[in-house]
């Protein structure tokens, strides 16, 4: 069990590691990665109950989670590699030609800890509803876990699936939408407006919690508050408000670094606000 200042240090460590790899590459997605490095730091080591060292793909007996908006790879690279999935000096291979840490996860390249290929949006959720439903027929008591992006919800599988796990009550289910506001053509208001959210899950028969995924006690307690809840016989569903490049300054209020890297000065400067608390890879 991990203290909230703990986890604080590693989201920190978390967040330089995000503009280190994405600037080493020179291309990636810093944004929602930076926005989501206090939700991912406390799934992997305050909630999930997992086993990085005898890692599976099946997941038998063990906590999951699927990452759908799989383009925030520096974010989960650097989470999983802390947690002991892999060795953390490995992310600064990241987005290298003939390594496995690509811009998209893929379990192609035997990378401990990723269950499935996410850099098509819209469909990790339908996957994590297919791990639920095959936990419950093993009798397999563990909880599955999926985030994906608000600009992801324009894709019609999204709403496939929440209509499903809804109406079946998949209730070992607990899905996080990362709602910053923002994809990569700009606010997601303009491209195509989401409207009210939490009334559309609702009606879909999902439990829905909100939390400000930036706060990192919020984060841990409503994500245990979201586990006791799921005795309600429905999927939850947490709309967790994050800002996009949360840590950096002249990466916050703007969809500008949703894909973009950082130059030589940018990402000094983005290093200088970002403490160094557990060492560079």
């Amino acid at each position: 069990m991990a203290s909230i200042s703990e986890l604080k240090d590693i989201a920190a460590q978390v967040r330089r590691d995000i503009i280190r790899m994405v600037h080493g590459a020179k291309s990636g997605h810093p944004g929602g990665s930076l926005g989501c490095a206090d939700f991912l730091t406390a799934l992997y080591f305050e909630i999930m109950d997992i086993n990085p060292e005898n890692f599976t793909r099946e997941g038998k007996n063990e906590d999951m989670f699927f990452l759908s908006n799989g383009h925030i790879t520096p974010v989960f690279y650097s989470v999983m590699a802390h947690r002991g999935y892999f060795p953390v000096s490995e992310l600064a291979t990241f987005r290298k030609f003939g390594t496995r840490l690509q811009g998209h996860p893929t379990p192609a390249e035997h990378i401990p800890g990723v269950r499935i290929a996410s850099g098509s949006l819209g469909q990790g959720l339908s996957v994590a509803i297919g791990a639920a439903l095959a936990k419950k027929a093993n009798n397999d008591k563990h909880v599955v876990y999926a985030l994906t992006g608000d600009g992801e919800l324009q894709e019609g599988q999204v709403w496939e699936a929440l209509m499903f796990a809804g109406a079946k009550g998949v209730d070992n289910l607990i899905a996080t939408v990362d709602f910053n506001g923002k994809q990569i053509d700009g606010p997601t208001n303009d491209v195509c407006s989401l409207n009210d959210l939490k009334a559309k899950f609702e009606a879909f028969n999902w439990h829905v919690i909100e939390m400000d995924g930036n706060d990192m006690e919020e984060v841990v307690v409503t994500l245990k508050k979201a586990k006791n809840e799921l005795c309600h016989g429905k999927p939850v569903l947490i709309l967790m408000k994050t800002e996009m490049g949360m840590g950096v300054d002249f990466m916050m209020g703007t969809h500008k670094w949703h894909g973009s890297a950082p130059n030589d000065e940018q990402a000094a400067a983005a290093l200088a606000q970002l403490p160094e608390t557990l060492g560079d890879f």
